[in-house]
């Protein structure tokens, strides 16, 4: 396994902070995807995980929220072992989860599907649906429509604030620009920086890949299921091996 730029493959136990992935194997059935991969978010951070097609990148998000199959390693989330767990758990945890296809509800309105992000609750907490409706005034101009009619821009704003709708301390993206017209793209990164500046750290997986390593703190690059380098956002960019490999030059 090769390693980038001037920084380890995982961070050392005193910066590791909020997420920690050590050692991680993990696939579907009985197919192993993922082989000794480490990660970390540190509270606060604002982290993309890049790399070729078929890398496993989704994976690694899937296994963080217990959605593959667990083979060995640890997931530790705010000092809590949580591999193997399921999602419901996990939810718990404090992680919210936007996947990159069906993150909708197509036939409930925007409102239910925000409300559907708070159903581990007794009741929903109507200061957490302002706050989505201060952060994407879209979506209250639209609440009595079908999630189905809104455009594709609209539904991954829906799909995220539904994710922010029980205030999770980290925030897993998969793909959030795939899809997007072109003049939507910045549009959504910049409404993930908010995200991250007001608080709430970010785990993402961006086709995206410049964009994405331009912005966050720090960058993965996963190739076949494993670690190939880690570094800070802009180093990677700066890496002459990283962008003639993965950036395209």
């Amino acid at each position: 396994m090769s390693v980038g730029a001037s920084r380890e493959a995982r961070l050392s136990d005193d910066e590791a902070g909020l997420l920690s992935v050590r050692d991680l194997d993990a696939g579907y059935g009985d197919l192993q995807v993922l082989s000794g991969v480490d990660l970390d978010v540190r509270d606060g951070e604002y982290v993309t995980i890049v790399g070729p097609n078929g890398a496993g990148k989704s994976t690694v998000m899937k296994s963080v929220f217990g959605l593959t199959t667990y083979m060995g390693g640890t997931v530790t989330f705010d000092g809590a072992e949580i591999q193997g767990r399921n999602p419901e758990d996990i939810i718990h945890e404090g992680i919210g989860y936007v996947p990159q296809n069906e993150n909708v509800f197509a036939g409930l309105s925007v409102e239910e599907n925000l409300e559907m992000g708070a159903y581990i609750l007794d009741e929903v907490p109507q200061d957490r649906l302002r706050a989505v409706y201060d952060r994407f005034p879209i979506l209250e101009e639209r609440k009595g429509q079908t999630a189905g009619s809104l455009s594709g821009g609209q539904q991954q704003m829906l799909a995220m604030g539904r994710a922010l709708m029980l205030d999770p301390d980290l925030l897993m993206l998969d793909e959030p620009s795939a899809g997007l017209a072109p003049d939507l793209v910045e549009d959504m990164f910049n409404r993930i920086d908010r995200i991250n500046a007001d608080g709430t750290s970010v785990l993402m997986v961006e086709q995206n890949a410049k964009e994405a390593l331009r912005r966050c703190d720090r960058g993965y690059v996963l190739v076949q299921g494993e670690n190939s380098y880690m570094d800070d956002g802009d180093e990677l960019l700066g890496d002459d091996e990283v962008r003639q490999e993965f950036l395209g030059g």
